[in-house]
């Protein structure tokens, strides 16, 4: 039986194409292969997010040419959209995937016959991602991801309806919507404009009651009082947790990178978001040292951060990246700059944290349980879980069953994990540690 091995760089939305993929082939016959066991496809999926995402692509296939040099490797993902003829002509390259439509294609002419529309599982994870669109129009002036997947596209809804009760029905219990641009989902050409994300979410309510929904990341204009509506209504359905990319809390330089939302807007839609959702849980993004940031912009920054009270924060210091606009700008800032702003940003960013985990002290939380921590032994010493509110919590083991929701109490804050009433103070952290990042 032939052997293939999965790799994959960057988003949410290239960990569900890769298992799209993978699947596809383990219905032609090949299996997973081990450690270290010799292999015969490589499936590899890249990211062009920047320079550095672009470097390591070149490097992980000069790699697989000289480590499986018998192996053929298909290379997909949006570095392959971007410089298809120079990955084509490397050693070891027999295919190369620029658009996403092409997944089906590849598995068709290698003789399945009937080609999935979607996954029944999600390798190694108790939660699975289900990609429900494509493409991005957005006119950001640092980001490359609109030229490399530029047109948009939404899959049928009862595509959708039926990968997630297969999911459902082999056991997982959280979904994750997924998009390059999610919240436009329904809003490709031919798309049915009375199809939109909330629509969709209120579909899936109706599928199972066994599973909860997790949205991705959402622009702020696209966070539509009838999405929160449902979600409050929902609140054991549907986390109660929005990533909403700031990128900067200076109008001046929301303006440079033309986002389409200002800072007073964005904070506006924060505040009825609290106001509709109990504790929500908001995260988000913020770029630091964008060109002609000032230390007066990077000080507004700081106090939109302060306002909201974001629960995490993904902290970038700006990349040029060749083919963009800002790219280009004169007033590019200092990388020990970048630095320096970085630093203070990521200590005002747990400060933040930490304010709103205790907030959640001495409530409950829904988590799913995904880790079961042992001791030396083999013994069961606690379970380790994500909560809808997307902070890590620990439990006792006899607490909860893995894989499956529940509802704990909470009682503390260990610094990594939230803890539930009745949890062994005595647990060694390193243990815990260990198994933290696999959540």
């Amino acid at each position: 039986m032939p052997t293939l091995r999965t790799i994959t760089l960057g988003c949410k939305v290239n960990q569900y194409e890769t298992e799209y993929l993978r699947q596809g082939f383990l219905r032609l016959g090949y299996r997973d292969a081990g450690q270290d066991e010799p292999v015969d496809l490589v499936i590899f999926n890249t990211c062009t997010v920047t320079h550095q995402a672009d470097a390591e692509c070149r490097k992980i296939l000069r790699r697989l040419a000289r480590e499986h040099p018998e192996a053929e490797v298909i290379v997909m993902g949006c570095f392959a959209a971007k410089a298809a003829d120079e990955i084509a002509s490397m050693p070891g390259v027999s295919e190369v995937l620029t658009d996403k439509r092409q997944m089906r294609e590849c598995l068709a002419r290698r003789g399945l016959v009937d080609v999935p529309t979607g996954i029944a599982f999600f390798a190694r994870r108790h939660r699975a991602y289900v990609k429900v669109q494509d493409g991005c129009v957005l006119p950001c002036t640092y980001c490359i991801i609109p030229q490399v997947r530029p047109g948009l596209w939404s899959r049928p809804v009862e595509d959708i309806l039926l990968e997630v009760r297969q999911l459902v029905d082999n056991g997982y219990r959280e979904v994750v919507l997924t998009g390059v641009h999610l919240g436009l989902f329904g809003r490709g050409p031919g798309d049915d404009r009375t199809m939109d994300l909330a629509e969709l979410v209120s579909r899936l309510l109706n599928v199972d009651r066994r599973f909860r929904i997790r949205l991705s990341s959402l622009e702020v204009n696209e966070v539509s009082d009838r999405l929160l509506e449902l979600m409050a209504e929902n609140p054991e359905r549907i986390c109660s947790h929005l990533h909403i990319p700031l990128q900067s809390g200076s109008p001046k330089i929301l303006k440079r990178m033309r986002r389409r939302a200002d800072v007073e807007y964005y904070l506006r839609r924060c505040e009825r978001v609290k106001q509709l959702l109990r504790d929500p849980a908001i995260t988000t993004d913020i770029m630091v040292g964008f060109p002609g940031e000032t230390d007066a912009d990077f000080e507004e920054t700081c106090r939109v951060v302060e306002s909201v009270g974001f629960a995490k924060i993904h902290i970038f210091r700006f990349s040029p990246r060749e083919g963009t606009p800002a790219a280009e700008y004169p007033d590019q800032v200092p990388e020990h700059v970048k630095k320096e702003r970085s630093s203070y940003l990521e200590q005002l960013a747990q400060q933040v944290r930490r304010r709103y985990i205790g907030e959640l002290i001495g409530g409950s939380l829904q988590v799913l349980w995904e880790d079961l921590v042992t001791d030396p032994e083999g013994r069961p010493k606690c379970l380790l879980g994500m909560s809808d509110r997307y902070i890590p919590v620990r439990s006792h083991a006899s607490m909860g069953e893995l894989g499956e929701l529940g509802q704990v109490d909470v009682d503390g804050f260990d610094g990594e994990f939230l803890t539930a009433r009745g949890q062994d103070a005595s647990l060694d952290l390193t243990l815990l540690n260990a198994t933290a990042d696999r959540l």
